[in-house]
């Protein structure tokens, strides 16, 4: 469930930006979220 959550985050999140650059940062950021929920969950 969170991962179809956090993909389609993501699929907005790139469908949103204007910029190769925008892209990135989104992509940066969805991989920060997907990291800390990672981590929350091997504690």
């Amino acid at each position: 469930m969170l991962r179809r959550t956090m993909m389609l985050l993501l699929a907005l999140s790139v469908a949103g930006c204007a910029t190769i650059e925008g892209a990135g940062e989104d992509l940066e950021a969805a991989g920060e979220a997907i990291q800390e929920e990672a981590e929350e969950n091997n504690e």
